[in-house]
Order: structure tokens, then sequence, then C-alpha cells
């Protein structure tokens, strides 16, 4: 019990990077309404110690019983855990990991510490060159041992080169660096890797992110990852997904669902009110190239100081608590 204590203790002190910022999430579609909130069947791993499960315990202490109620929609949920990429992320890795393997579930991870991360925007950072990225995600790899797992590869990465949001001089690196990442991570017998690109209202022509996915590692990877931080519908999501999917030779992908339920605020993609919980994850998607729904972002975690919320990445009780109240 004591190692399973430091574990979780090990996951708070280093704390979260869970800022990206995916651009353009514009795009509607009439028919999605709001997704249902029943959840499907889950081989994924719950933090007992996440940001929302503490807020339940802390509101439910203070009486307020019906907050606390709404706040563990989140709690209850598994989420993806993002390293902080300023320092080691083996610790929060490896805790994340053998928790996982201890309950015999799947942990959920993101890689988010690319060089000249978000072009400057509300997550702006990330390894200072290559050498510190090949060490950083070393580390990430080896602490995950041979848990079963499922890692996000650096949201937004691939879509700002395609963008040109990331100065065109930084783009081999970057998509060398993806690959050697991936390469890195599937040495790990029993790790699953999604290459992100992207939302379906960024990158409206998906045959743009083709080539780039290609030199970035996309063969050797599981997939790809759609929608991370976005709130692009199911079926928007999906259509653009088998698309993608069909010209990069049947590879299969992931969906964010985190606060996707009711569909994206027309221009506003930071911190947009009004947003609701999507479909928790599962491994049910009645979509064959479809592996997960996934809650990447993690639900009540700011996108950055924009609408009234905390830096990007913070913990924001009000906004996880609108995100559950909306949820049906």
């Amino acid at each position: 019990m004591s190692r399973l204590i430091h574990a979780f203790a090990a996951l708070a002190v280093l704390g979260l990077a869970a800022g990206c910022s995916s651009r353009a999430a514009t795009t509607s579609d009439g028919d999605a309404g709001r997704a249902a909130y029943a959840a499907g069947p889950s081989p994924f791993w719950v933090d007992p110690g996440s940001p929302a499960a503490r807020q339940a315990r802390i509101w439910q202490r203070q009486g307020r019983g019906q907050d606390a109620e709404l706040i563990r929609r989140v709690a209850g949920q598994p989420v993806a855990l993002w390293p902080a990429g300023e320092g080691d992320p083996a610790p929060a890795v490896k805790a994340a990991a053998s928790a996982a393997t201890r309950a015999g579930r799947t942990a959920v991870l993101v890689a988010y510490n690319i060089p000249h991360r978000d072009c400057g925007g509300h997550s702006a950072g990330g390894a200072a060159d290559g050498t510190v990225y090949r060490e950083w995600i070393g580390k990430f790899a080896d602490a995950l041992g041979e848990a079963d797992a499922l890692v996000v590869l650096e949201p937004d990465a691939i879509a700002h080169a395609v963008d040109g949001c990331t100065p065109g001089e930084y783009h081999a690196e970057r998509e060398q660096l993806l690959g050697e990442a991936v390469a890195r991570l599937k040495q790990q017998p029993n790790t699953k890797v999604y290459l992100d690109a992207g939302n379906a209202g960024w990158i409206r022509d998906s045959a743009r992110l083709v080539e780039p996915l290609k030199r970035a590692g996309i063969e050797q990877a599981d997939g790809f990852a759609l929608n991370v931080s976005s709130f692009q519908t199911n079926e928007v999501t999906t259509r653009y997904g088998v698309r993608l999917a069909e010209a990069l030779g049947g590879k299969h992908f992931v969906v964010d669902t985190s606060r996707n339920g009711n569909g994206p605020l027309p221009g506003v993609w930071c911190n947009p009110p009004g947003r609701a919980l999507g479909t928790p994850p599962t491994t049910g998607t009645g979509e064959p190239v479809v592996d997960a729904f996934l809650w990447v972002k993690r639900p009540g975690e700011s996108d950055g100081t924009c609408e009234g919320g905390p830096a990007a990445g913070r913990w924001w009780p009000r906004y996880a608590l609108e995100l559950a109240r909306n949820a049906t």
C-alpha cells in the first residue's frame, strides 16, 4: 500500500502539461447533438488521485454534495497523463504504468515536449533541442517498462508544421524526431503509439497530412490520434479520420472525446463556454478503424489564459463543473 501511495504522490509532484492548443476548432455537425453520457467497456486505468478526484473529496467535505457528484463524472473516468516536459518524465510515467499494471489496466499517456512546441502560444515550450528531446523520450519509454500503455505522441506537432505556424527550417528535424520517438516507444513490448494528426476543423484537407505523417513515422506507429484538446463531434471526426486512414493504407486511429459532447463553439478554440463532456473512454467505438474513444485532454484543465482561465494545463474546477453539468 505504501508503494501505491508514493506512486500517486509522484504524479502529483511532477504536475501536468496538458495545455495543448488545437487550433481552428470550428467545424460543426447538426446531427451530432450531445454525446450520451454512458460508460462503455473500457480497459483503461483510472487515476484515483486525479485533480477531479481530489476536487470531489474537497467539495464533499464542504457540503457541496451535488457539485461533488457532478465532478465524479470526470473523476470516475480514465484520462491521459501528461508528464511535464520541463523535467524528468520517468517518475510520473513509471508510477502510472505500475499502478495500471497492478489494476490490470492500460495506462494512457501523452508525450508533449517537442522542440518549438505550440509556436509560442499558450503551451509554448518543449525540449531545448533535439538532443534533449531524445533523452527525454528515452526516459519516458524506459519508464513504461512492460506495462500495457497507449501513448499519444506530440499533439499539434504535425498540424503546426502543415499549417505553417512552425517555421519551415524546423520541419525536417521535427519529422525526424517524431519518427525516432515512434521507434523508441515501440521498443516497449506492450506500448501502442498514436501520432497526433490535429483535428477536422484545422487542416480541412486531410490529404495535406499524409506525406508529413509518413515522414514522421506513421508506418511504424499503431495509428494516429485526432481531436486532442479539441471539440469536434464524433461524427465529424470519424468521417475525417476514415478518409485519412484510407490514404495511409488503412491505419487505425483514436479520438479525443473528452470535451466534445456539445461540439465546437465556432471561432473559439480556447476554453470555449457551454461545452460538455463527450463519450466516455471506450474501445467499443462501432467503427473498425477507430481503436478507441479517449479522454486525452484532461477535462477541467485549462487551454490557456483565455475566457477567464488559468495558465495552460492548470486545474480549473469551475470549467470542469460546467463540462460535467452540460453532459447528458
